[in-house]
């Protein structure tokens, strides 16, 4: 698979213009391929852009505060988002629900770029709503050998919970045709100026439709 960028030639070098349209900036990967973390770092260099934050089942991790890296809620609550059709995507992963609210998006959308680390299942759903701007990138690492590698290393799951993520790899990478960009994380900061440039781009775009 090789990173995607033919549109990039269209708009090489174009400065963004300041009416630019805002977009909604999807990041799926495999587990352990580097997602949350160049999320993290676009936020932190683009002001503009605003993490959707998830609703889940899951506990919260150690380093995670409820309202910033999710919105932590009962499973009897999210079923009742289902059932009042609250999100614009959702989805059970490893035994816990993820969704995203309409409502935060739809509010955010009006001023704000957005970004959205969700996976393969969130995204197809995503797509079923024309009325989005959205630009869907998917990052993977070279082989599975490297993926296993780093859910290992980074510490935060159990090997019982690495083996599962990491079993889900083949599942996973069959989606990578239902986004319009590839990327290939062998370095993080390579891998994140790939991604700079994908937005700059797509900010553009919009001058040529």
């Amino acid at each position: 698979m090789q990173l995607n960028l033919s549109r990039a030639n269209l708009v090489k070098d174009i400065i963004m213009p300041q009416d630019e349209e805002n977009i909604l900036l999807i990041l799926s990967s495999p587990s352990g391929a580097g997602k949350t973390t160049l999320t993290k770092k676009i936020q932190q260099k683009y002001q503009n852009f605003k993490i959707s934050v998830s609703c889940t089942t899951r506990s919260p991790r150690d380093n995670e505060v409820d309202g910033v890296d999710y919105h932590f809620v009962s499973e009897k609550k999210f079923k009742n988002l289902i059932e009042t059709n609250s999100f614009y995507e959702y989805a059970k992963i490893f035994e816990h629900y993820y969704g995203t609210l309409k409502s935060s998006v739809d509010q955010i959308i009006k001023k704000n770029d957005i970004l959205f680390d969700i996976d393969w299942q969130g995204t197809k759903q995503l797509s079923k709503f024309k009325n989005l701007n959205l630009v869907k990138v998917y990052l993977t690492t070279e082989n599975k050998k490297e993926l296993k590698k780093r859910l290992i290393s980074r510490n935060q799951n159990s090997l019982g919970e690495v083996e599962k993520r990491f079993n889900s790899f083949d599942e996973d990478i069959k989606h990578w045709n239902d986004y319009d960009y590839v990327v290939i994380n062998k370095n993080l900061e390579v891998c994140f100026k790939q991604l700079e440039k994908i937005i700059k781009v797509e900010k553009t775009l919009p001058l040529f439709k």
